[in-house]
């Protein structure tokens, strides 16, 4: 059967991975992808250029998880450091694997 929850991405300074996958532990994920990736922001500049590579963190997670972590980055790095967040809901076979939190979860026809 499948069930709906949400990936959430994070693009971030390098210097962020540490405290963001404490904070995603911290708040219920089970596991995460993370790649250095580059880009150009809405200003056009690639911040590459003098501080290296970005990082991005995919995870998967129930719905009040995601809600939790992106209410955590507003309040812990969006002020004073470079990082975007955004959802998207996925279907996904095996829930155990990807929430602590689950009884929650909406589950979709299979």
């Amino acid at each position: 059967m499948k069930v709906r929850l949400k990936k959430l991405t994070i693009v971030a300074e390098r210097l962020l991975r540490e405290p963001l996958v404490k904070l995603l532990n911290a708040e219920g994920a089970t596991g995460h992808t993370l790649a250095a990736v580059e880009g150009e922001g809405s200003r056009g500049i690639h911040a590459s250029d003098w501080e290296g590579r970005n990082i991005q963190i995919e995870t998967i997670v129930s719905p009040a998880a995601a809600d939790r972590i992106l209410a955590r980055i507003a309040d812990e790095y969006l002020e004073n450091y470079a990082v975007i967040a955004y959802l998207c809901d996925v279907d996904v076979l095996r829930r155990a694997k990807f929430t602590k939190d689950s009884p929650e979860v909406d589950t979709t026809e299979s």
